[in-house]
């Protein structure tokens, strides 16, 4: 798949899925803010049916971040709808995800742009230390350090979480946006869907992004458990496309 340039003024757009995240997305526009980079660029938050004061804490960053839009994904709640619905509001051919509870590294922006310039579908790394001082979430291993993460259970493709990925539109369109039945892994679904057309996922260690984890043991157990759901729903999937049978 070849890489189209955008022409219509914005050369990348940086989406952000939100649900009642006022209490960490201003740091998260703050990082957003202070990027440099010499190409146009939007940003759209897709307020994925907030009810707390989300929306007034992006609005105080207007005059800040001029391209900012917001715009409503009310059909249903999830990150994969939420996502598709930034997608196709973006007016860039290049399109990079970040997570309204996360910040992104300097230069952040600068890296996702210009690599969507060369290649079709990136991601970047993790850094789980500094938004994390609870123990729960402190000494959490992280996966993606270097751009990318390792499928082992079963050995299967690499694959990358999409708090911090990037694409070209025409790869998005071509294979249908993200799963929206799957709460978890759909991410990793559209990984392999792609490598398996292929077109493959470029880590990019220097799109830096801090992520911050669940420290609670509740919140723990139901992320741990929706993970299982769908690792079940995947190897389904995609056994008889070349993953290995466990065991």
């Amino acid at each position: 798949m070849d890489v189209v340039q955008d022409d219509i003024g914005c050369r990348l757009s940086v989406i952000i899925p939100a649900y009642n995240a006022q209490d960490t997305i201003g740091e998260q526009l703050e990082a957003l803010a202070a990027q440099q980079w010499s190409e146009p660029w939007e940003l759209i938050v897709v307020n994925n049916r907030c009810t707390d004061g989300t929306l007034d804490v992006v609005a105080r960053f207007r005059d800040r971040l001029p391209r900012l839009r917001v715009i409503d994904a009310f059909a249903r709640q999830g990150a994969a709808y939420a996502l598709n619905t930034g997608v196709r509001a973006a007016k860039a051919h290049a399109v990079a995800f970040c997570d309204a509870d996360d910040v992104v590294g300097e230069g952040w922006v600068a890296a996702m742009g210009e690599a969507l310039k060369r290649h079709v579908f990136v991601s970047g790394a993790l850094e789980g230390k500094r938004l994390n001082t609870a123990p729960l979430a402190r000494y959490r291993r992280e996966s993606q350090t270097s751009g990318i993460q390792q499928y082992v259970y079963p050995p299967f493709l690499p694959h990358a979480g999409a708090g911090n990925m990037g694409m070209q539109r025409a790869l998005f369109d071509a294979i249908g946006g993200f799963d929206e039945s799957l709460e978890t892994l759909f991410e990793t679904d559209f990984c392999w869907k792609a490598q398996l057309r292929g077109i493959p996922l470029t880590p990019l260690p220097h799109a830096l992004v801090h992520v911050r984890h669940r420290d609670r043991v509740r919140a723990l157990l139901r992320q741990a458990r929706k993970y299982a759901e769908n690792d079940v729903v995947l190897y389904k999937r995609y056994r008889p496309l070349g993953m290995p049978k466990l065991g």
